[in-house]
C-alpha cells in the first residue's frame, strides 16, 4: 500500500470518526422566531376584550380569558372593568410610516399570522423533533400601554395556550421577554435613553413572570440590544443620534436586565426555579493584518465586552479597555467627561453576576484594521470612530442573500473560545444561528451546508476547546418579516406561502436535516438523512450543488462508505 493511499485511508477514518462524534447528553436543538417577524394580529381583540374573573378560571386566570367585545365580569356580575385590546409597538407604527423604506413595502400586520396559528408551530415544532422553542412576548400585547395600570388578558392567553401546547409536546418554551417590540409611548417618552426604562422594564418583567414563571424555565431577558443601541441610533431607525445615545442606551440595557433578574431571583426563583440570561448579537472580528491583533481585541471589547463583561466578569462594570478609549475620546472632542456613562459602585455590584449563562446570537465574521484617511463608518456594519477603525467582509467567505452576513464557520468556534477566556467555564446557549435564502425554494442545500459547517465548529469546540455550549437554536424555525428586508430574505426552516391566507407552513429541506439530526444527535448522518432528501426530493441534489464546502457529491457518496465499516 502506498504511502499516499495510508494518507488518504487515515484521512478519512479521521473525518468519519469526528463525524461519527454526538453531541453530549445535556445538548439541546432548538429553533426561534420573534413575536413582530411572524404574529401578525398587529391590532387584535379591537378596543376592548372581555375576561372572566380568577375564581372562573381556576389557578391561571389568563387560561380562561375570552376575546369577545364587552366588560369584566367578576363572580357576581356587580361590577366592571375595562381591558383594552394589543396596543400599538415602534414597529408597527414605523412600518405604517415608512412603508418605502420596507422593501416591497411590506408590513408585518399578518406576517406568519402566528397569533392565529400558533397550533400550526407547534405541530412543526413537534415535527421536527425539537427540543426547545424560543419566542418572544410582544410587550404592547401585554401591556397596552407599556404600563401596568392595563393588561391586556386575551394577549396573555395567547402566550398561556402556546406554552401549554409546547409543553404538552415535550418541548421546552425558552421565552424572550423584548425583542424589540417597545410600545410607543415609552419611546415617545425617550425609550432606551431615559433612565426610567430600567423600572419600566422591571414592571413588565414582572407581570410577564407572573403569568408564567409556573411553566417557563429558560428566560431571556433582552435580545440584541447592540442591534438597537448601536445600529439603530446610528442610522436613525427611529431616533438618529449617535454620540449619547448608543451608550446611555447599553447602561441602561444592563441595569433593566439587572433588575429583571433580581425580581426573578428574589420573588420567582425560590418557588418556580429557572435560568436568565440576555441574548447578545456577536459578531466575532478578526485582525485583517497580523498587526491588526490589538485592534481587533478592541473591537471584540466593543462589539461584545460592552453588553457582557458588566456582567459576566468578576470585577464588574465596563472592559477597562473601553473605558480607557471613550474618555480619551470624548476629551478629544471637546467634552469634558466620558460619553460612556460611568456605573456607580452600587451599579456594578447590582448588575455583576445577573446571568445563569451566556445566550450567543451569531451569524458572522468581520475583518478590522485602522480607517484611512477620509473613512468613516457605522458601528458595527462598517466601522467606528471612535476606534478609529473600519470593518470588512473575510477574503474568503461565502454569502447568502444577505451580503452583511459573510459566511465564516470558524469564527463561532473562536467565538466560543474566546467568552471561555475572558469569563470563565459558563453554560453557552446558542440563541441564534442561521442562512438566507430568497423565493419559494424548498431544496435549500446552502442552508444545509451552512447549518452542517456551523454544528461542526460546534462540535469542535465542545470536544476539542472544552467549551460548556449546552444547545443551538436555528433562526428560524419558519419564513417572517425580517425587517427592512420584508420578506425577500428567507431563513426559516420551513417556508411560508404568503400568497396564501392560511400561510401554510411547509418543510424545506433544512428541516428534514435537522430532524434527522435532532434524532440522531450526530453530524454523521450517513445514509440515513441523505436517504430522506432523496425520497422527498427525488434526486441527492440539484445539478451544480454540493452538500460539502469541500468537496461533491462523489467525496460525499466515497466518506459515507467508509464512515460505515
Amino acid at each position: 500500500m502506498t504511502s499516499l493511499t495510508l494518507f488518504v485511508l487515515c484521512g478519512l477514518m479521521h473525518i468519519c470518526r469526528g463525524h461519527s462524534e454526538k453531541f453530549p447528553p445535556n445538548f439541546k436543538f432548538g429553533a426561534a422566531t420573534s413575536s413582530y417577524q411572524v404574529e401578525g394580529g398587529w391590532d387584535a381583540d379591537g378596543v376592548w376584550s372581555r375576561a372572566l374573573t380568577p375564581s372562573h378560571c381556576g389557578r391561571r386566570p389568563v387560561s380562561c380569558s375570552v376575546p369577545l367585545m364587552g366588560l369584566y365580569y367578576d363572580d357576581d356580575e356587580s361590577s366592571h372593568k375595562e381591558i383594552r385590546g394589543k396596543g400599538q409597538s415602534i414597529w408597527d407604527r414605523f412600518v405604517h410610516e415608512n412603508r418605502d423604506k420596507i422593501a416591497n413595502n411590506a408590513t408585518g400586520d399578518v406576517a406568519a399570522d402566528s397569533y392565529h396559528l400558533w397550533r400550526e408551530d407547534v405541530r412543526i415544532a413537534a415535527e421536527m423533533g425539537l427540543q426547545f422553542y424560543r419566542f418572544s412576548i410582544n410587550w404592547p400585547r401585554i401591556l397596552p400601554t407599556g404600563f401596568v395600570n392595563e393588561i391586556n388578558e386575551v394577549g396573555a392567553k395567547y402566550y398561556s395556550d402556546l406554552i401549554d401546547a409546547l409543553l404538552a409536546e415535550g418541548i421546552e418554551p425558552v421565552v424572550t421577554i423584548y425583542h424589540w417590540e417597545m410600545p410607543v409611548k415609552i419611546l415617545d417618552l425617550g425609550g432606551w435613553a431615559n433612565p426610567l426604562i430600567v423600572d419600566w422594564f422591571g414592571d413588565f418583567a414582572r407581570v410577564v413572570f407572573n403569568l408564567y414563571a409556573d411553566r417557563v424555565k429558560t428566560w431571556i431577558t433582552i435580545n440584541e440590544s447592540v442591534m438597537f443601541c448601536d445600529y439603530f441610533y446610528n442610522i436613525g431607525q427611529f431616533y438618529k443620534e449617535p454620540e449619547f445615545a448608543p451608550f446611555l442606551c447599553n447602561k441602561h440595557v444592563l441595569l433593566a436586565h439587572a433588575t429583571a433578574y433580581r425580581i426573578f431571583e428574589k420573588e420567582f426563583r425560590p418557588k418556580y426555579e429557572g435560568r436568565i440570561s440576555l441574548s447578545n448579537s456577536v459578531i466575532w472580528i478578526e485582525p485583517a493584518s497580523p498587526k491588526d491583533k490589538q485592534l481587533a481585541e478592541l473591537g471584540r471589547e466593543h462589539v461584545t465586552g460592552r453588553y457582557s463583561h458588566p456582567i459576566f466578569s468578576k470585577k464588574g462594570g465596563w472592559p477597562h479597555s473601553i473605558e480607557k478609549l471613550m474618555l480619551s475620546y470624548s476629551l478629544k472632542q471637546g467634552y469634558n467627561q466620558s460619553r460612556l456613562p460611568a456605573f456607580t459602585k452600587d451599579e456594578i455590584e447590582f448588575v455583576k453576576g445577573t446571568a445563569d449563562f451566556f445566550a450567543l446570537n451569531h451569524y458572522s465574521t468581520l475583518m478590522i484594521r485602522p480607517a484611512q484617511q477620509g473613512e468613516s463608518g457605522k458601528w458595527f456594519l462598517s466601522g467606528s470612530p471612535e476606534l478609529n477603525a473600519f470593518l470588512k467582509n473575510p477574503p474568503n467567505a461565502s454569502y447568502g442573500v444577505a451580503h452583511d452576513l459573510p459566511v465564516y464557520p470558524t469564527g463561532i468556534r473562536r467565538q466560543l473560545a474566546w467568552i471561555k477566556k475572558r469569563y470563565g467555564d459558563i453554560d453557552i446557549l446558542i440563541t441564534e444561528n442561521g442562512f438566507s435564502t430568497t423565493g419559494y425554494n424548498l431544496e435549500d442545500y446552502d442552508r444545509i451546508n451552512f447549518m452542517k459547517k456551523y454544528l461542526e465548529q460546534v462540535l469542535l469546540s465542545i470536544k476539542v476547546d472544552n467549551v460548556s455550549v449546552i444547545g443551538f437554536g436555528v433562526w428560524s424555525l419558519m419564513d417572517n418579516f425580517e425587517w427592512l428586508s420584508g420578506y425577500k430574505h428567507k431563513f426559516g426552516l420551513y417556508e411560508v406561502d404568503y400568497e396564501n391566507e392560511k400561510r401554510t407552513r411547509t418543510p424545506r429541506a433544512s428541516a428534514y436535516f435537522y430532524a434527522c439530526l435532532i434524532k440522531n444527535r450526530s453530524l454523521h448522518i450517513a445514509g440515513e438523512c441523505l436517504h430522506m432528501y432523496h425520497s422527498k426530493f427525488k434526486r441527492l441534489v440539484p445539478n451544480g450543488t454540493t452538500i460539502t464546502q469541500n468537496g461533491g457529491v462523489l467525496l460525499t457518496a466515497v466518506l459515507l462508505f467508509f464512515c460505515k465499516l
